[in-house]
């Protein structure tokens, strides 16, 4: 398993970038893995810790629920959310996705990103990750992330 070197977030761009994840991904909800990849993809911006994305083939059939609403993001565009729904739990706008991304974040197009907070557990390799502060940024926080973070009791206003 590759080694994580320490990043700060305040060393990644703006405009944010996409790149791969070398680690495997794997997602608990409601006891049941929903999510097990090598195939993520995480999103890099200035002051944000990574959200990661996976394929759709890979999240467990039937528990992504399309939502009403959306959100608009001046990089990505215009995101969907989702419930989350398996067995007699449901996580409200647990998850997202772009379906008609801005030209440049194409590669994500489709991808499911979910809130760490509302999951039982969020895995990057063998990590368990810690979400991101607040009900609206979707960040993965790694013991190599130094911050301080968006979103961090603190940092109001930026």
């Amino acid at each position: 398993m590759p080694e994580l070197l320490v990043e700060s977030v305040w060393d990644y761009p703006r405009p944010p970038v996409i790149e791969p994840v070398p680690q495997f991904i794997k997602i608990v909800f409601n006891a049941e893995v929903i999510v097990e990849t090598w195939k993520a993809l995480r999103v890099l911006e200035t002051s944000h810790p990574p959200v990661y994305y996976v394929p759709p083939r890979v999240v467990k059939p039937g528990i992504l629920h399309p939502v009403p609403g959306s959100t608009w993001c001046e990089w990505k565009g215009a995101a969907s959310y989702f419930d989350v729904v398996l067995g007699d739990r449901v996580v409200s706008r647990a998850a997202w996705s772009y379906p008609d991304p801005l030209p440049a974040f194409l590669e994500i197009r489709d991808y499911v990103a979910f809130y760490a907070g509302r999951m039982d557990a969020c895995f990057v390799g063998d990590e368990k990750v810690l979400p991101q502060a607040g009900n609206f940024y979707g960040g993965w926080i790694t013991s190599n992330l130094t911050g301080p973070f968006k979103g961090a009791p603190g940092t109001q206003g930026w």
